[in-house]
């Protein structure tokens, strides 16, 4: 008898533990980030901020998302000295998790701090996939953002959010590297997510060149 209390109880303790990690499974965080898998094609051209959220919004749909509220972390600028838009205003509140589930802020002075945890890891695509970084055959660790450090508007002069999103040819955009790796001989931003350094140019051509394909980060303005 008592052994098959001991089988019972056993059982009820693997049904439990199964149960747990069910539960678990079932309590993923959806995805509230990723960088897109593809750019526009047509190089910083991304049909400014409205294109941009719409790109974002159909590659989430496409790879099975319910959410409908995704945003490009992009800034602008406008000519004459005038306020911009901020990438960080347009973001919502956090937190934010990649596709795996993990967290990559918790808030919006988490991601423009240290602590914020954009990697080579992390930084995944909406379909789960790894981009190839620095020193990697085909790297696009440039993302297209327009902006500083702290998710603002860039005031440092010259076009920096190749018009606003809208050119495909002349012009530079500021870039982050998705996978935190710059050159050491450069300046102390290189390594950042956000605002490593300006674009060659603006078309297909010259973002490839200077290690980008015209990506974006996605985030759900929650």
């Amino acid at each position: 008898m008592q052994s098959k209390k001991l089988v019972v109880f056993g059982l009820l303790a693997l049904a439990g533990s199964l149960g747990l990690a069910v539960a678990v499974q079932a309590q993923q965080a959806p995805m509230t980030f990723f960088i897109s898998s593809v750019g526009k094609g047509n190089g910083a051209d991304l049909g400014g901020l409205e294109g941009a959220d719409a790109h974002c919004n159909a590659l989430a749909k496409a790879a099975g998302s319910n959410l409908t509220n995704w945003r490009a972390y992009l800034s602008t600028t406008v000519p004459g000295g005038d306020e911009g838009v901020n990438a960080r205003d347009r973001i919502g509140k956090g937190p934010w998790h990649n596709v795996k589930g993990a967290m990559i802020a918790k808030d919006v002075d988490d991601l423009h701090s240290a602590n914020n945890k954009i990697n080579k890891e992390t930084g995944l695509s909406e379909k789960g996939d790894a981009f190839p970084g620095s020193g990697e055959p085909g790297n696009v660790h440039d993302i297209l953002t327009g902006s500083d450090p702290l998710g603002m508007y860039s005031t440092a002069g010259g076009d920096t959010t190749c018009g606003n999103w809208t050119k495909s040819a002349e012009g530079s955009a500021i870039v982050g590297h998705h996978d935190r790796i710059g050159l050491k001989k450069t300046t102390r931003h290189m390594s950042s997510w956000n605002s490593s350094h300006g674009s060659r140019g603006c078309s297909q051509d010259m973002l490839k060149a200077s290690g980008g394909g015209g990506l974006i980060y996605c985030f759900v303005a929650n």
